[in-house]
């Protein structure tokens, strides 16, 4: 059982308990209550004041207030899907609850509303200049915040990322094939943004298409090594209308690189990221990650095997907004 004092430490959430091993009230309610009344269970074991686990939160980029808590736990009101998502699952972080143990007691987790709820914004998920400095490439692309051109528009079905690195460490390659679903009548274009590693030279880097798309305007920014792209479709689509595309980036020119995350702006129902190492150059370590936000603590935290071929995976799904991607650490 992890109990708070006064000094605002943060509970591991990646030490999640097995089921088996809490209190027999809180694996039925688990197991079979509804989702304000495990909640209550959970925090109750784990003696947490509403006080203390919003400040847990807090500490994970999750801002939610006390008294949505309040009645969450109450059944005053249930969690909204799936903006609530990334909530919910810090929450089972905090509480050391096993992996989408709340999550599955909020009803289908790929429900969503009829009207789409505004993505998040570069400044809710980036730290620093970063999400000013996104805007502006955005703007001068046409593409932010309102525009009939932005990503709004398409809905993330599936995202494949696959990222290829040298016997220096460094990511030479990315390759990503999405396939996504028009919301309305009438999107001909996605914007990609490109963030090389520390030592990138972005007025280098190429970025080639393949299927479903073509390059359009792109945008730099030397100073913060970020790259705006309008990669252009064939025709305006067809709401509801399902589309496929790929991109690949070629940039040798970063220092050994600490792993590779995908900015989520809405939520993604599928997605697979997967590193190639050069055989003789293994990592010592790779760790699968989501974060609500680049400078909080991960709420799902995994580590992961590297296979005989030097790959190593991670999925996620119904993830999002928020950073997920996998963490290298090399010797």
């Amino acid at each position: 059982m992890t109990r708070d004092g006064d000094t605002p430490t943060i509970i591991d959430g990646t030490r999640r308990q097995p089921l088996e091993s809490l209190p027999k009230e809180l694996v039925e309610a688990l197991r079979s209550g509804e989702f304000h009344h495990a909640l209550r269970q959970a925090i109750a074991y784990r003696g947490l004041s509403l006080a203390r686990l919003r400040a847990h939160l807090g500490l994970r980029g999750v801002q939610i207030g006390q008294s949505t808590l309040s009645y969450w736990q109450r059944g005053l009101r249930q969690p909204e899907v799936p903006k609530a998502l990334p909530a919910v699952r810090a929450l089972e972080s905090v509480l050391q609850l096993p992996a989408d143990a709340l999550v599955v007691l909020i009803g289908p987790r790929t429900a969503r509303a009829r009207g789409h709820q505004m993505a998040a914004s570069f400044h809710d998920i980036r730290s620093g200049d970063m999400g000013s400095i996104v805007d502006q490439l955005l703007a001068e692309l046409g593409a932010y915040p309102s525009s009939n051109r932005y990503n709004a528009d398409l809905e993330m079905l599936s995202v494949h990322d696959t990222i290829t690195f040298d016997a220096a460490h460094r990511q030479v390659a990315l390759h990503t094939r999405l396939v996504c679903r028009a919301r309305r009548h009438g999107p001909d274009r996605y914007v990609t943004v490109y963030n090389g590693d520390p030592g990138c030279d972005i007025g280098d880097v190429e970025l080639i298409t393949a299927e479903g798309c073509r390059v359009g305007r792109i945008r730099r920014n030397a100073e913060a090594e970020t790259m705006a792209t309008e990669l252009l479709f064939d025709r305006k689509l067809a709401e509801g209308e399902i589309h496929v595309f790929c991109f690949g980036v070629r940039d040798d020119s970063g220092a050994a690189s600490p792993g590779y995350f995908r900015m989520l702006r809405d939520q993604c129902s599928s997605y697979l990221v997967q590193l190639k190492f050069a055989l003789g150059a293994l990592p010592a370590r790779c760790t699968r990650q989501f974060r609500t936000r680049d400078d909080a603590v991960p709420v799902e935290s995994e580590e992961l095997p590297c296979d005989m071929g030097g790959v190593t995976s991670g999925f996620f799904s119904d993830a999002g907004p928020g950073l997920a991607g996998i963490e290298v650490e090399w010797e």
